[in-house]
């Protein structure tokens, strides 16, 4: 498990490639854990490991659910991992006003991503 927070400049003391499975759930939204942050995460996880992330689809957070995407998109476009699945929730949590709810559910949705990291290649001799 990573440490909740990890002071600046501390970051190298979280051990690279130890977890076999890193979770964040209820905490990747706006003003909470930047999309940024997700490098880390891959960082820390072992070589086949699995990533499971969560995030809200709710009208407050769609700007941030498309940098969250993005980040996604981009770290598997560079090999670093695989997609396994990226699943929507209809009834994640219960909204907290209407303007928040899907389609007037009284509830938000919600997005399950799993990840797994790519080994490293071998080292080619020659």
């Amino acid at each position: 498990m990573l440490p909740r927070r990890v002071p600046p400049g501390d970051a190298a003391r979280v051990p690279a490639e130890h977890y076999d499975a890193v979770t964040v759930v209820g905490a990747l939204g706006e003003g909470q854990v930047p999309s940024a942050a997700v490098p880390e995460l891959l960082r820390v996880t072992k070589p086949g490991g699995f990533l499971c992330l969560t995030t809200r689809s709710n009208p407050s957070n769609l700007r941030y659910k498309a940098e969250l995407e993005a980040a996604l998109e981009r770290l598997e476009g560079q090999g670093a991992w695989r997609k396994v699945l990226a699943q929507e929730v209809e009834r994640w949590e219960r909204a907290t006003s209407e303007e928040e709810s899907t389609q007037g559910t009284g509830y938000i949705s919600g997005v399950v991503y799993v990840y797994q990291k790519c080994p490293v290649p071998p080292v080619k001799e020659g």
